[in-house]
């Protein structure tokens, strides 16, 4: 399924939000979309993981970690849970490690930044929430398509 979120806009104007946090992409997928799943997490990725090893059926987990650069939700291991469970991809508002494994996965990934530490597992946070991410509120059920000009954000899938 081929789109770009240019014309996403262009079609569905106020019907669809832009995210504009500063994500970059890691993963080896730089085009995917899917239903949001959602977990908040504090310097945890615990829930990242039990979200990840269940079947993604082509969803993209949106994880909300604050924004915060001292850890990594996201490496090589669990990027693998995703691709090996069928996720289309993740969204970190948070850093990811192992980026050049992940470079190489057919899994979308996007994050703000790298950091090689992991966070401690204390196993808090919240599971299915409506999050926000640069001031657009993302829950679970809603839409995002994904390519190299943005991310795009809609309350129900879009003809594309």
């Amino acid at each position: 399924m081929s789109f770009d979120t240019a014309d996403l806009c262009d079609r569905y104007g106020d019907r669809v939000r832009v995210i504009d946090a500063g994500l970059r992409h890691f993963g080896g997928v730089n085009r995917f979309h899917g239903e949001v799943a959602t977990v908040r997490v504090q310097s945890d990725f615990l829930l990242v993981k039990k979200a990840l090893s269940r079947p993604g059926r082509e969803r993209v987990l949106v994880v909300d970690g604050g924004g915060a650069r001292e850890f990594a939700l996201l490496g090589d291991r669990l990027a693998d849970l995703g691709v090996s469970n069928g996720w289309a991809g993740v969204v970190v508002n948070g850093c990811i490690r192992d980026s050049a494994r992940i470079a190489t996965m057919n899994l979308g990934v996007l994050a703000l930044g790298t950091c090689p530490r992991r966070p401690a597992m204390k196993g808090g946070g919240t599971e299915e929430a409506v999050i926000s991410i640069g001031g657009i509120a993302v829950g679970p059920g809603n839409w995002v398509y994904i390519d190299d000009d943005g991310m795009v954000v809609s309350p129900s899938p879009l003809a594309v």
